[in-house]
């Protein structure tokens, strides 16, 4: 491992996988030694078309030749976020029709936040319990593990918490709620999915209270889960959606999306109620836009069914004891949790990569590019089932 990385870029754990990586091309990373590792976490589902797609490449370098960034944030009209936006409009339902474009998941959560208080003049915020939707302040106070919060506090008030797919618990839904912010799948969690129209009844309560829906779609969108967003399969469209990790093909980016008229609320009393220097950073919208018109000009949305029949179909074995989660968002649940770990561990060494889950410690990843073929997928599942075997 490259000492300087150790000693000057900051860490997240004192554990770093410690990759050094030379290029990456489609669904490999290459390693400084000469290895091709199969890549089935796409950056932790932030590479949508796989490493370097060529289209997404070419948006690139096309558009830092013109400009790069100019000013900050909604002050100039800049082609590749205009013609983004306007695009994500088309493809959404009403009243989803006005993007802010902003830097990374967890700022466009922030900007939500803020939003659904502006717009409501309501301060309390209800999460679910064992959600994620980011580490910043606002985003780490959604969260209810008090072991990640405790030595961050004080953090943002009047957040409190339902436990998803429960539906008594839509009663503490109240005229006091400013919004409710909901990953349509949870993710960290284990990739649970919402159960008996539970997002159609936790819109219903809050159009019933005038609270707002938030649903956070940064990981299960851009058709990683068969449809464009993961909304579209629960017939429920939430007052507010936040996107991020695929959006881009890799770069960083975040966005939300609101009606007009919930929009509106963040530009005047006070005036930049939400303000970001580098949101709609026009190379970055420029991948944006590219990475959707792949997505919606090729099969690879619908796809992603057919590939997840297709770990499903592979991948049996005594430890694993459930596969949860849709399209190419999947969870391997293991029989206990050191066996999650040894897999992830274990597939690095044999030049396949693996992941963990946030909260799930029975949880292995499974979050491939969209565009992983068939071959690569029984490529990578053999090494699974090798390593199980052996274990």
């Amino acid at each position: 491992m490259n000492k300087d990385f150790l000693q000057y870029q900051a860490q997240t754990s004192p554990y770093p996988l410690g990759m050094e990586v030379s290029h990456a091309k489609g669904s490999y990373i290459h390693d400084t030694n000469g290895n091709a590792h199969l890549d089935f976490v796409a950056g932790v589902s932030a590479c949508t078309l796989g490493h370097c797609h060529p289209e997404i490449v070419e948006a690139i370098k096309n558009q830092v030749d013109k400009y790069m960034h100019v000013m900050v944030y909604g002050e100039y009209s800049q082609s590749p976020a205009t013609t983004y936006t306007k695009l994500l409009a088309d493809n959404l339902p009403a009243p989803l029709e006005v993007t802010y474009l902003v830097n990374s998941g967890t700022e466009a959560i922030e900007g939500a936040l803020k939003l659904a208080r502006r717009y409501t003049g309501r301060s309390e915020i209800i999460a679910a319990k064992s959600a994620y939707h980011g580490n910043t302040m606002g985003s780490l106070s959604l969260m209810d593990f008090e072991e990640r919060k405790s030595v961050f506090r004080p953090l943002l008030p009047d957040i409190y918490h339902i436990e998803f797919n429960n539906e008594k618990d839509l009663e503490k839904i109240t005229t006091k709620t400013a919004c409710v912010i909901l990953e349509t799948i949870q993710g960290g969690a284990g990739f649970i999915l919402p159960k008996n129209d539970y997002l159609k009844k936790v819109k219903a309560r809050c159009k019933e209270v005038g609270a707002l829906l938030i649903l956070d779609e940064i990981q299960p969108g851009f058709g990683r889960t068969g449809k464009l967003f993961a909304f579209e399969h629960f017939d429920c469209v939430p007052d507010i959606l936040v996107i991020g990790k695929g959006m881009a093909s890799g770069l960083p980016v975040g966005a939300f999306t609101a009606s007009k008229e919930i929009m509106h609320t963040l530009s005047e009393n006070p005036k930049m109620g939400h303000i970001t220097t580098f949101g709609g950073n026009p190379v970055i919208a420029a991948s944006s836009l590219a990475t959707l018109n792949v997505l919606l000009n090729s099969n690879l949305i619908a796809d992603t069914l057919r590939k997840e029949a297709l770990f499903k179909s592979l991948l049996k074995h005594p430890k694993i004891k459930e596969i949860r989660g849709k399209g190419l968002m999947l969870a391997l649940l293991m029989d206990t949790p050191e066996t999650a770990n040894e897999l992830v561990l274990q597939a690095k060494e044999k030049n396949l990569i693996l992941f963990w889950l946030l909260f799930e410690n029975r949880a292995v990843r499974i979050s491939p590019p969209l565009t992983i073929s068939e071959k690569e997928i029984k490529e990578g599942c053999a090494k699974i089932l090798a390593l199980l075997n052996s274990m």
